[in-house]
């Protein structure tokens, strides 16, 4: 998911953050009614006198409950790239910053490459140093991207120096 917004005049913020569709309680909804589901069998299979059954529904439940655990934290991985005319400023992190890089506009070169697999890998360019980010966005996320720095960059370039 991109997120591009111009905060104030030749100062954009954009945003990125993978595609997800459980969001706040659709999560616990869910989940809960995925454990309610297995753990009625389970319980059903009991009192039918298949006892075995209970303990392996409980272990299927936590396993679903760690997966989705996993999936949940990987989806709160977000991206907040700040492009003005003079600088630039890449911070990534998932519900708190954790890296954090920025140069001077002049410096930065943007490159945009396939890898092996024909998908897009983006990265800022500067002092011999690569900052790659966007990795986890789908084809069609990456192409509007590369498209809206292309015009954000275009439009900074065509400025006059100084302003």
């Amino acid at each position: 998911m991109i997120r591009i917004q111009e905060t104030t005049e030749n100062n954009f913020l954009i945003e990125i953050s993978p595609n997800y569709s459980l969001r706040g309680w659709s999560r616990v909804i869910f989940l809960g009614s995925l454990a309610f589901v297995c753990l009625a069998i389970g319980v059903f299979f009991l009192i039918m006198g298949a006892g075995l059954i209970l303990p392996f529904a409980g272990l299927e439940v936590i396993i679903v409950f760690i997966c989705f655990y996993i999936s949940f934290r990987w989806s709160q991985q977000k991206e907040i790239i700040y492009i003005s005319n003079e600088k630039i400023k890449l911070e990534q992190g998932r519900l708190i910053k954790e890296r954090s890089w920025e140069e001077f506009r002049s410096f930065v070169v943007l490159e945009v490459k396939a890898d092996q697999h024909n998908s897009n890998q983006f990265c800022f360019q500067s002092k011999g140093k690569r900052f790659y980010f966007g990795s986890f966005l789908n084809e069609e996320d990456k192409l509007i991207l590369k498209n809206e720095l292309k015009r954000i960059i275009n439009q900074l370039n065509a400025l006059s120096p100084g302003l």
